[in-house]
């Protein structure tokens, strides 16, 4: 891990990071790293929440083609009483 030293001239600048560090309950390290991700385009180190990676594919079927589906796996659904004996 490299480490870099900023040299803060103005005060206010200083006092903002800090209260952003202090209301959001983060490490003034972690704030000014979030900021420096977002002005590069980069974004941050954000971890995307459990199955936000599957929500492009969630509802992206067609009536049409959700009937489809229920049609062709409807054969499944039915219990054949004669294995079961």
């Amino acid at each position: 891990m490299t480490q870099i030293t900023l040299r803060i001239d103005d005060p206010a600048m200083e006092k903002m990071l800090r209260r952003k560090a202090k209301e959001s309950g983060k490490s003034l390290n972690k704030v000014v790293l979030e900021i420096i991700g977002e002005s590069s385009g980069r974004g941050g180190r954000k971890k995307k929440p459990a199955g936000e990676s599957l929500l492009e594919f969630a509802g992206t079927m067609t009536d049409e083609e959700a009937a489809e589906l229920e049609e062709a796996i409807r054969i499944f659904e039915e219990i054949d009483e004669e294995m079961w004996k």
